[in-house]
């Protein structure tokens, strides 16, 4: 059994991101790990796997727009599930 069992993925386009202040709340509000948070001013790409994916989604929406949204359930994916 997987600790964190969604993959979660997306895009997040605004205005001033910053890539560090997006990382830093992500570590200290929500639950998961393998978090990556790159890109620039104007895009950043998220990467996090966590049980629940609508907390990270909610707050990268309050950032700008979000798209490119990959939700995976890995513990299907373990089993040789689709879906």
């Amino acid at each position: 059994m997987l600790e964190f069992r969604y993959d979660t993925q997306l895009l997040i386009e605004g205005e001033s991101l910053d890539e560090d202040v997006i990382s830093d709340y992500i570590t200290e509000h929500l639950k998961g790990d393998c978090l990556l948070a790159v890109g620039d001013e104007e895009l950043i790409k998220i990467h996090f796997h966590t049980n629940e994916p609508w907390q990270l989604l909610e707050y990268c929406a309050s950032l700008g727009e979000i798209y490119d949204i990959v939700v995976e359930d890995m513990d299907r994916q373990a089993r040789g599930l689709m879906g």
